[in-house]
């Protein structure tokens, strides 16, 4: 698999649980906050590091270590997705995966769905591969430029991570 930054057979978003796990160091502790007098007594604070990257993420705000594990190893295939590239042939677009959320031109998911950090990491390597512009990224998922921005917005800080690379090329942000 290499370094986790070069080519990837499969995008560690699309990874099935245990196989991404094995690139993963899971680390626990205790967090103050609100939960009252449970909340301290035991380590419910999970951090997962994605070693080959150095990625992070984490979850502390149920008082259950199992369902704030869920939610880190969530938002970590959230982060890869967002931030690791694979290598794309266009013609591979869009993929079963994705073809399978499409209802017409719309993309139908929630983004409590596990699908949804492998979606996003589809729609982050059309737009990479087209510069950040939508309409041909869009034109390549098979949906329409509109589409593939409420999906984007399902995660902000995915769209705000669209928005930055467009600036850094000059581009208008999208709204």
């Amino acid at each position: 698999m290499g370094d986790g930054r070069g080519e990837l057979r499969i995008h560690p978003s699309r990874m099935e649980k245990n196989r991404l796990l094995s690139f993963c160091q899971w680390e626990f502790g205790r967090r103050s906050g609100p939960g009252g007098q449970h909340r301290n007594k035991v380590e419910t604070a999970v951090r997962i590091t994605y070693l080959p990257t150095g990625q992070m993420a984490e979850a502390n705000e149920a008082r259950s270590q199992a369902k704030n594990r869920e939610q880190a190893l969530t938002r970590l295939r959230i982060r890869l997705a967002m931030d690791l590239r694979i290598q794309l042939e266009i013609s591979s677009l869009p993929t079963a995966l994705w073809k399978k959320r499409l209802q017409g031109q719309q993309i139908k998911i929630s983004v409590n769905n596990e699908d949804f950090p492998a979606l996003l990491a589809e729609a982050f390597s059309a737009l990479f591969h087209f510069d950040w512009d939508p309409r041909q990224a869009a034109e390549a998922l098979q949906v329409s430029s509109s589409q593939l921005m409420k999906f984007l917005k399902k995660e902000p800080l995915a769209f705000q991570q669209v928005n930055q690379e467009r600036r850094k090329r000059d581009l208008y942000p999208l709204k």
